[in-house]
């Protein structure tokens, strides 16, 4: 049996997150656990928020911190009920450490992670990906599927695929993570500069393997930037279909230059992305 787990901010509950996951966990017969990390410098409300006429409020910070307790204790109560209701085996974490070192902590013991593409763990609004996402899925020991505001489920995968051992480790791990979709439509996607031949790199060797993973596959090369013509192929595609990629293998420097393909993605699309990475 596979564990999968979905982190889920209780300050932010995102029914999406829980939605795709037991939707999945309950395809792959999986044990699904909810990770609740209560980071201590995570609150809903501002400094500001705790002053009156005579400064700091003792009574504000209690009836403050009062509320996050509430709507974090409803939000466990919304997952433990949306999973009996499922009839999934399943169990909760809440996790009393910084948020990201929770969740990296949670990643090692897992065979999946499903996370909000928006999650940031911060009640001040970032950019996708936010400062914690990005961290994960640099870190994450296992692969990460990030999820968009609203389930709309999984009716096809497309394989980004560049010739670089990370993106076929990616396949390979999609094939054993989520087995369940093996009977969808996939297509395998490569993009060649202008000038280069559509043959599919190291096209041989890749339609071998592909051949007993994902037999029915069908193949795109597409001509251009990656970053250019990946995310306006995939527009058009629509949001039910889950994009799978190996991501982040360059260092944090060469990140800050070259942005990953999972960033744009990210940015510009409404589907599930499936992230997986050698370390």
């Amino acid at each position: 049996m596979k564990k999968i787990i979905a982190v889920l901010d209780g300050l932010n509950y995102s029914s999406s997150t829980v939605e795709y996951a037991i939707s999945i966990a309950s395809q792959e017969m999986a044990h699904l656990v909810g990770v609740f990390p209560t980071d201590i410098s995570y609150r809903s409300y501002a400094f500001e928020d705790l002053v009156d006429e005579s400064g700091v409020s003792d009574q504000r910070i209690k009836d403050f911190a009062e509320k996050d307790r509430r709507t974090r204790q409803k939000s466990i109560q919304q997952f433990e009920l949306a999973c009996q209701q499922s009839g999934l085996n399943h169990s909760l974490h809440k996790e009393n450490d910084t948020a990201i070192e929770a969740v990296l902590h949670e990643s090692i013991y897992a065979d999946l992670l499903i996370i909000e593409s928006r999650e940031a763990f911060n009640r001040v609004k970032e950019e996708k990906p936010s400062h914690f996402l990005s961290q994960l899925l640099a870190e994450a020991v296992c692969p990460v599927l990030l999820v968009p505001s609203e389930f709309i489920g999984i009716s096809k995968s497309v394989l980004l695929y560049d010739g670089s051992p990370s993106s076929v480790h990616a396949i390979k791990m999609f094939d054993y993570t989520l087995s369940s979709l093996k009977h969808l439509p996939a297509e395998v996607v490569s993009v060649k500069s202008p000038k280069s031949s559509l043959h599919l790199p190291d096209g041989k060797l890749m339609k071998e393997f592909m051949k007993r993973h994902y037999p029915q596959a069908t193949y795109q090369v597409l001509q251009g930037i990656p970053w250019e013509v990946i995310p306006a192929y995939l527009h058009g595609i629509g949001a039910s279909t889950i994009i799978v990629l190996g991501a982040y293998q360059r260092n944090r420097l060469s990140r800050w230059f070259f942005p990953s393909m999972a960033d744009t993605l990210m940015q510009e699309l409404q589907s599930p992305l499936f992230i997986a990475h050698c370390k």
